[in-house]
């Protein structure tokens, strides 16, 4: 499976950069989080529900970084298991200014296995992009909740 995702941020590269792959940032980003963990530096564990159509169930994750470009790009790999099927992957973060604010192209290829797979191929990217438009619609959130509270606290 192909996903390709693009989403603006009304702040700066720096910001969201420094943000991107802060532990608190992404536990309370991510939809159905109900566990997130940082094992080591750019290395997580995470507990995911999933609810797409009548398919229902908890993918537990590991995240590692495979590769990161300071303030530009990020690759990682996702494997993850639940009671009815797994999904392995690669994923690609590629971060840019623009007019202000700040770009983000996220481009991957996962391959699904179990029943999670026999999900029509219309379900499951119908629920791939509605579920990363809310990733990153409460990852800008999350980041500007942050900024707010480091302001609040410098005052």
């Amino acid at each position: 499976m192909k996903i390709k995702y693009d989403h603006s941020f009304e702040l700066p590269r720096s910001i969201v950069w420094k943000y991107i792959k802060d532990e608190n940032v992404l536990r309370n980003s991510l939809p159905g989080c109900s566990f997130f963990e940082e094992r080591s530096t750019g290395n997580y564990l995470a507990e995911i529900g999933i609810h797409i159509g009548p398919i229902k169930d908890v993918f537990k994750l590991e995240i590692y970084t495979i590769e990161e470009n300071s303030a530009s790009s990020y690759r990682l790999h996702v494997k993850g298991k639940g009671n009815l099927g797994e999904i392995n992957g690669n994923g690609a973060l590629h971060i840019k200014e623009k007019q202000g604010g700040t770009h983000l192209s996220f481009l991957a290829d996962a391959e699904i296995t179990g029943a999670l797979a026999f999900a029509s191929k219309r379900i499951l990217d119908g629920t791939t992009d509605t579920s990363l438009a809310n990733f990153f619609q409460k990852m800008e959130k999350e980041i500007k909740k942050r900024i707010y509270l480091v302001k609040k606290r410098s005052r």
